[in-house]
């Protein structure tokens, strides 16, 4: 556990497909004192789904009183549904001296910036847009269509990656889960935006 005055929160974002949510459950796996954020959705709760624990389910007139009272630190619409992290749940985290961990799009991850500028962002990127498309293929869940526009989707998602303060470029697990842990031990230099090598990588990756 992190002293009250070292804890941090770090945003992590990503296009579809590359690897973000394998990485995040490494990361989980490797520091159990880390805290995950429990997001709010109006969503309709799954069968097997739990309260509390895949995600806090709340109408959207409750939704809408949280967001008046400032308790979101940032929420979406998706799908005709909310979602958003709870301000109080990561300070709580934060107080206690945990690190937090959010795994968010790159709106979400603005919206915290810009609510709680001291936090950490990092943005995964794949080493290629054909591995991007090899991903996503892999996967057998999507059609032809699904795909072609998860990988526009994934396009505009990697055009923001210069807003965030690190990069982490998914091509070896094992490297980006070493790359990740360095950026949480204040160590990442190597993958931070302003590194001329990382940007020379990134722009190889999406031109």
């Amino acid at each position: 556990m992190a002293s009250n005055n070292d804890a941090k929160l770090f945003v992590i974002a990503a296009p579809s497909g590359a690897g973000k949510t394998t990485l995040v459950k490494r990361l989980v796996a490797n520091h159990p004192d880390l805290r995950f954020s429990i997001s709010y959705t109006t969503r309709k709760k799954r069968r097997t789904e739990v309260d509390g624990v895949d995600y806090l389910f709340i109408d959207t007139e409750t939704f809408e009183v949280k967001r008046a009272e400032g308790e979101l630190l940032e929420c979406a619409e998706v799908f005709d549904n909310y979602y958003a992290t709870s301000r109080s749940q990561v300070e709580r985290h934060l107080a206690e001296g945990h690190n937090v961990l959010l795994e968010i799009d790159w709106q979400g991850a603005r919206q915290v910036r810009e609510a709680m500028p001291q936090c950490v962002t990092i943005f995964v990127l794949p080493p290629s847009l054909e591995e991007l498309e090899k991903r996503l293929r892999d996967r057998r869940t999507d059609n032809a269509d699904v795909i072609a526009r998860r990988l526009r989707d994934a396009l505009g998602d990697m055009s923001h990656w210069d807003e965030f303060d690190y990069v982490i470029i998914n091509d070896s697990l094992e490297q980006a889960v070493i790359d990740l842990e360095n950026v949480l031990a204040g160590h990442g230099h190597n993958c931070a935006r302003a590194n001329v090598s990382l940007r020379r990588a990134v722009s190889r990756i999406i031109g």
